[in-house]
């Protein structure tokens, strides 16, 4: 059932319409048998009226009377005295008094006979059954017209009358679908109807309760990661003094045990970061801050921040394309071309490249990333979209800390953005190449060509 109204305007109409059907069957039954009635009487009538007129007629020879509709004959003595042009000199019915058929002149008659006693004479007449039926059936049919006539109409008052009754639903469905991804309030119908109380109190309490459960979502990450940066800074100061204090001969003997240390705070740090990052890219804080961005300036913008993380790692970073504006949120494109970088200077060997691009299409902008490090194999390019998947697991053979939320964040991100994601081989030897196609934006971007690197 793909509407309500639609279902209830056939419904009532085909309901109608058989109504209206049967109704009309039933009287145009009744109405034929009272339309032969009448005419039957009418017959008799007609027999009785020329009982009267021609009464102590008496011709020796059949006279001839020109009727249009109504067949008679005046019989005595089983002699026949006058006729109508429609009949022959036989007899047209019994000569028993009553109703009658007969077939004659090439059609189906209906009969009367009357015997007049005072002139020991009959009077027989007769009716075309076929002329009966026919002006019986205009009779009916002119009256039946203006009902079946009317059911158009009664369509038209059904579907205003449905259409009213199912305005509070509209209405209520209306509000729903103006409602941000942020807006959980309760809703309000006025004049709202016995039927849809309970729809409304279900939908708000429903309502209430998404966001209760958002609410302390959202209180419990920011304050799990707010609470877990206080020791994770203070555990780095202590790591930081201890590394430089030259008073203490023993370091040297725990150094190891002073690196996996260093190295499972760093990981800490970035978890807390990352799950903030995560919370701060929930649907309904991020459709508050859509603007138009120029994706190349704000690429360059993530690579001065990084620029220390390349030059230490002796990366190749090469920056091409040219200016181009999507319409998103800038702290959740920042923190994907962040991402990504960071992906590929962490798995990318001293001395390799990594270029970004940013191209405007006719259809979008593409941003793509490319990197010569060892790069993934094609069975595990979903799975690292994955939460807190990482490949070959905590142990990565490069070394490098990590959590696995990066990439889980970047496809969070491109799915607010309504863009689409691809993983591939890169143009290197060896590597992986990202692709990101952002929709057309709302703003047309200016022009422009720019080649940088660093």
């Amino acid at each position: 059932m793909k509407s309500i109204r639609l279902f209830l305007i056939v419904v009532m109409l085909a309901s109608i319409t058989l109504m209206i059907f049967l109704s009309a069957l039933h009287g145009y039954r009744l109405s034929m048998t009272e339309a032969h009635q009448l005419f039957d009487i009418k017959l008799a009538d007609t027999a009785h009226f020329l009982s009267v007129t021609h009464n102590g007629y008496d011709a020796d020879d059949s006279s001839v009377v020109d009727t249009r509709s109504t067949a008679f004959q005046i019989w005595k003595d089983g002699k026949l005295l006058l006729r109508s042009s429609h009949t022959s000199v036989e007899p047209i019915a019994l000569f028993t008094e009553g109703y009658g058929e007969n077939n004659f002149s090439n059609h189906r008659w209906r009969t009367y006979s009357l015997y007049d006693v005072r002139y020991a004479r009959w009077i027989l007449t007769a009716e075309r059954t076929d002329l009966r039926y026919s002006l019986a059936e205009n009779i009916i049919i002119e009256s039946v017209l203006p009902v079946v006539f009317i059911i158009p109409l009664g369509g038209l008052l059904i579907w205003i009358i449905v259409s009213y009754g199912l305005s509070p639903l509209r209405k209520l469905v209306t509000q729903l679908e103006n409602k941000k991804a942020d807006d959980l309030s309760a809703l309000t119908v006025d004049k709202q109807p016995v039927e849809l109380i309970k729809l409304v109190n279900s939908t708000n309490d429903l309502l209430h309760r998404l966001e209760t459960s958002f609410q302390r979502e959202k209180h419990f990450a920011s304050d799990a990661a707010h609470e877990l940066r206080t020791p994770i800074s203070a555990l780095k100061i202590h790591l930081h003094n201890l590394l430089k204090s030259k008073a203490n001969d023993s370091i040297s003997q725990h150094q190891q045990s002073i690196d996996e240390l260093k190295s499972a705070t760093d990981r800490m740090a970035h978890l807390v970061e990352q799950i903030l990052v995560l919370n701060r890219t929930t649907p309904e804080q991020f459709f508050n801050r859509l603007e138009p961005i120029d994706l190349y300036a704000l690429a360059q913008s993530v690579i001065i921040k990084m620029y220390d993380d390349f030059e230490k790692a002796k990366i190749l970073l090469e920056l091409q394309g040219e200016t181009a504006t999507v319409d998103g949120d800038r702290f959740a494109l920042e923190t994907l071309i962040h991402n990504l970088l960071s992906n590929a200077c962490k798995y990318t060997p001293q001395g390799g490249s990594v270029i970004l691009q940013v191209t405007p299409l006719a259809d979008g902008v593409l941003l793509k990333i490319e990197d010569s490090g060892p790069g993934i194999p094609q069975d595990q390019h979903q799975r690292i979209f994955d939460r807190f998947y990482r490949l070959d697991g905590d142990r990565h053979a490069s070394g490098q800390p990590g959590c696995g939320l990066g990439l889980a964040i970047v496809q969070h991100i491109v799915e607010l953005h309504h863009a689409d994601i691809e993983l591939s081989q890169s143009s290197f030897e060896s590597g992986l190449s990202v692709r990101i196609k952002f929709p057309v934006s709302s703003r047309p971007p200016e022009t422009g060509n720019h080649h940088e690197s660093v």
